[in-house]
């Protein structure tokens, strides 16, 4: 039975379904599931590390940096959550050749839960022998620094929307033709959402899990999260799906395609200063990437290999030009209590 069809039968069988819950099955499913079985980086989508190498080399810069600031503990885990296929932390790993006691001291995890993406990191990765884990609560807790580039957005989400005086949560059904589709569910909704002012909003729980944990931890950590949203508004019904570099409808073909919406940076901050942690930022990815050094690096590698000036320059523009990825993506910080603003906020 395929996938769409046991989401047709849950369906039938228990009624609509939060949208929150066909995000996690399209997504997750272990045995048709997008990120389980057929992530499509670079083909149905394309992020950061692969536009440019600048961006995960910079990060890796960044990472020393916060290291030498928390007072170089050993050991100290570097982790990234949802790695992708490995581009970033390899192009990381690759500025930070230079730092040998950053090097000696590292304890390299991987947090991924994807079987088909932990085999392409491990691959990509192996000289630096990285170990996988399943959750950010999984992490041993000593110091750490912590990557996350569009990570948050793949976070499933809840969809509420008022109609009249009141808030119903979006669901997922059938149509009189047996095909899926959009729709209300007819209980209110809970009442904490009377206060938005908006028509609809998107909500992900998973912020609070990782507020939580982060919280939670003893040890020193940096917790660096790169992202697109709005900077301090709520998002607003922004549900996208994407396939074969396409937008496609997002209840159309479940499992075969990226389901992604925007980061709701304001929440993530509100929720990580009412939790004691210090917050740096939202501050756009252009602005972030200019503090570290952008600049000099594309010109070095410019200089290193002058054939591919245009390829360069057109990756580096890509990343920091504020109609392009430099002022949509945002950058926040998140650090346990007592560390200073972190460079490049």
């Amino acid at each position: 039975m395929s996938l769409a069809e046991r989401l047709k039968h849950l369906i039938q069988t228990d009624g609509p379904m939060p949208l929150s819950t066909w995000m996690t099955l399209c997504l997750h499913d272990p045995e048709e599931g997008y990120y389980a079985t057929r992530p499509g980086l670079g083909r149905d989508f394309r992020t950061a590390p692969e536009t440019s190498q600048v961006f995960g080399e910079l990060l890796g810069l960044w990472a020393v940096h916060e290291w030498q600031v928390m007072g170089m503990p050993s050991p100290v885990t570097l982790a990234e959550l949802g790695p992708g296929k490995g581009t970033l932390m390899k192009d990381a790993l690759r500025a930070t050749r230079g730092a040998a006691e950053f090097r000696k001291a590292m304890d390299l995890i991987l947090v991924e839960v994807s079987p088909a993406l932990r085999a392409v990191q491990a691959e990509a990765l192996s000289e630096a022998a990285p170990r996988h884990m399943d959750d950010l609560a999984d992490l041993p807790d000593q110091p750490a620094i912590i990557l996350a580039n569009e990570f948050l957005d793949c976070l499933p989400a809840r969809h509420f929307i008022k109609t009249g005086e009141a808030w119903h949560e979006r669901v997922v059904g059938l149509n009189e033709a047996g095909e899926f589709s959009f729709g209300l569910a007819v209980d209110r909704a809970p009442d904490g959402l009377s206060a938005l002012a908006s028509g609809a909003v998107d909500i992900q729980p998973g912020l609070e899990a990782i507020v939580e944990t982060l919280a939670a931890r003893t040890a020193p950590f940096r917790a660096l999260f790169i992202d697109y949203g709005p900077a301090d508004t709520a998002p607003s019904d922004t549900l996208r799906a994407f396939r074969e570099g396409e937008q496609v409808d997002p209840l159309s073909t479940p499992g075969m395609a990226d389901l992604t919406l925007d980061v709701d940076f304001g929440r993530l901050k509100r929720l990580a200063k009412a939790a004691g942690l210090e917050v740096a930022g939202p501050t756009a990815q252009g602005a972030l990437l200019g503090q570290l050094g952008v600049e000099a690096r594309m010109q070095q590698l410019i200089r290193a290999n002058p054939g591919k000036a245009e390829e360069i320059h057109a990756g580096v523009a890509e990343l920091v030009e504020p109609a392009k990825m430099g002022l949509r993506f945002k950058a926040l910080c998140l650090s346990s209590p007592g560390l200073p603003e972190p460079v490049g906020f």
